[in-house]
């Protein structure tokens, strides 16, 4: 029996360190079929020629506007059933998909499952000053969109990104679909190596500090809202 088919939405800015090694781990997975979105935010580097040396990647460019505009571009792409998203930066296990889609597909209840991540530092990085070391040390709970496999009827339920957000719009959105009581499920397995390094996002930790104080806030407004 066909598959449903899975959207794989792959955000790039300048990524061409690792963009490669990314795009492989995608196309290692034991789970067809699949589409690859690449969506290039305004990238000046190689990028765009890394993308297209794919040949089954569909590549989609856009003038620089943030990370969460390039995922909504992917999401609004998408043909697939369920949709999941990969950082430019970040490697699946090979196992990644089958085993997040065998989950949703044997519980229909389910908007979407994330999983277990394990984090290692590039070769050559300083430990940053916000990251806990022991991170490095034992699988972590990866509530980020590079685990996330969701229902595309998720997305029209709830919204996407919002763009708002210029560095915790995944955050904003983990937190609007628990206030909107999305059943999920969080999958044990280890499926997910994130990759720490000098360009990381989350070097931003004021703003990034500024914005979880901002959904906090407004997840609890909602939450009054709904007892009423």
């Amino acid at each position: 029996m066909q598959k449903p088919l899975v959207s794989v939405v792959i955000p790039v800015y300048n990524g061409e360190r690792y963009l490669a090694s990314t795009l492989d781990s995608v196309w290692a997975q034991d789970y067809r079929p699949i589409e690859v979105i690449v969506v290039d935010d305004g990238s000046i580097d190689n990028s765009a020629a890394i993308a297209q040396s794919y040949q089954d990647v569909r590549y989609i460019y856009q003038p620089n506007q943030g990370v969460a505009v390039a995922r909504n571009r992917g999401i609004a792409a998408a043909q697939g059933e369920f949709i999941a998203f990969l950082d430019q930066d970040d490697m699946w296990t090979p196992n990644k998909l089958r085993v997040q889609m065998d989950h949703l597909l044997k519980n229909p209840d389910l908007g979407y499952v994330i999983a277990k991540q394990r984090i290692f530092l590039e070769p050559g990085t300083e430990v940053p000053s916000w990251f806990r070391e022991k991170f490095l040390h034992g699988d972590q709970m990866g509530f980020l969109p590079s685990t996330l496999v969701a229902r595309a009827s998720v997305f029209r339920q709830i919204g996407s990104f919002d763009p708002a957000y210029k560095n915790a719009s995944d955050v904003q959105w983990f937190f609007q679909a628990k206030d909107a009581g999305i059943p999920m499920a969080v999958l044990p397995e280890v499926l997910l190596h994130r990759r720490i390094h000098s360009d990381n996002q989350s070097y931003r930790v004021k703003a990034l500090h500024s914005e979880y104080i901002k959904i906090v806030r407004l997840s609890m407004e909602r939450q009054k809202t709904s007892k009423k």
